[in-house]
């Protein structure tokens, strides 16, 4: 390494804690889970790992997590956007790591958000409180879901983007989660099944919305020098980028764009790469509406063509664009904040490990070139990390 250069940072673990229905775990047991699981993938000693990000648990997210699993970082993050949380905390990761002030961070989540319900210890959140701007929405039973059936209905208004359209998206996630053993849901559905569902928030019936699962995961960067003492093939970070754009609708200028319209642009650039180099896709998806936008404001498609982009598979295993090859949030899992699932989708997929989901590129051979984008609140927040 030259010191004239930033180090190179590689993700050299990951791994999931136990997924779907798990009835028997604390939050923080499946966190010390997914992190022993991510350690040994990577083969490295956990004395190499000096920096520690989590967020979503304990009044002290990091502090308390950290002294769970036995960690001492010199190097901590707590950032908390949203879904969009991990994406943008593996970008400081990497800064971090990129400029010395770390050696290898571990990322790690973990929920039993749906174990929570089942057993009465906490109940369904409508929205993120009525503190702050929120308080000038609330009052009017303005749910988080609403937010994103309003954003949906402005789409559908605007660029003549269809139900069927939006059902397409929920299909083709099972159809990919029909491939992935460790999938919560698995079995085929329609687009009529997805239109003839319960109505949850209009246009959004009940297969439109993700699933509420337990679950979690961790990832670990590392330095370009520990590399040669990893188990498996790195997967190197090209590039990320951020953004936030609203607390309040109010603010928001346009419905139909998210911020993934920056933090995207952002990664391609400092990547170096075009959305037409990317072989796979891993995006937030807690309904069906934020992948179709998401993809557009990526730059797969122009703005208002996300519907027809949906059609006909193209976004399976075996489609011109493989997005969320293991059946995303609507289908294999989302404990809550499920941006870091998508890292660690993203690294199977470009090691060739994904077994029967595997993306294959036109060529043969496994991908080369992936892109992360996690979204926070009602399309708040965003992080983008191409791999």
């Amino acid at each position: 390494m030259s010191a004239s250069r930033p180090r190179k940072v590689a993700v050299v673990g990951v791994a999931l804690a136990d997924c779907g229905r798990v009835d028997d775990a604390t939050p923080y047991a499946l966190h010390a889970q997914a992190a022993r699981r991510a350690l040994a993938d990577s083969g490295l000693d956990r004395s190499v790992v000096d920096g520690f990000a989590s967020a979503g648990l304990g009044a002290l997210a990091p502090v308390e997590v950290a002294e769970y699993l036995g960690l001492r970082p010199t190097w901590v993050d707590s950032t908390a956007v949203g879904g969009a949380t991990w994406e943008v905390m593996a970008a400081h990761a990497a800064d971090a790591i990129a400029a010395g002030r770390a050696r290898a961070v571990l990322l790690v989540y973990g929920s039993t958000a749906r174990a929570d319900i089942r057993a009465g210890r906490r109940t369904s959140n409508l929205s993120f409180g009525a503190r702050g701007p929120a308080q000038f929405e609330v009052a009017y039973g303005h749910s988080l879901i609403a937010k994103y059936a309003m954003a949906a209905r402005r789409h559908m208004h605007a660029y003549g983007t269809t139900l069927e359209q939006l059902a397409e998206v929920a299909v083709t996630a099972r159809a990919n989660a029909a491939a992935n053993p460790e999938a919560m849901f698995r079995d085929p559905i329609t687009v009529d099944d997805v239109l003839s569902g319960p109505m949850i928030a209009d246009p959004f019936t009940k297969l439109h919305c993700c699933i509420r699962s337990d679950g979690g995961c961790a990832v670990l960067l590392a330095a370009e020098e520990y590399v040669p003492d990893t188990a498996k093939a790195p997967v190197w970070i090209l590039g990320t980028g951020e953004h936030t754009s609203h607390a309040s609708m109010s603010e928001w200028e346009d419905f139909t764009v998210s911020p993934a319209a920056v933090s995207g642009r952002l990664a391609f650039e400092r990547a170096g790469v075009r959305p037409a180099d990317i072989d796979l896709a891993e995006i937030y998806d807690a309904f069906t509406y934020m992948t179709l936008v998401t993809l557009e404001d990526l730059g797969f498609c122009a703005k208002g063509e996300g519907g027809a982009f949906v059609e006909k598979g193209r976004t399976g295993l075996r489609g011109e664009l493989p997005v969320n090859t293991d059946g995303g949030g609507l289908s294999a899992c989302h404990p809550g904040m499920r941006g870091l699932f998508l890292l660690v989708e993203a690294v199977r997929q470009l090691r060739g490990e994904a077994g029967p989901r595997q993306v294959v590129r036109a060529g043969g051979g496994s991908p080369e070139l992936a892109v992360a984008s996690g979204t926070g609140g009602w399309f708040c927040s965003s992080g983008t990390v191409v791999l």
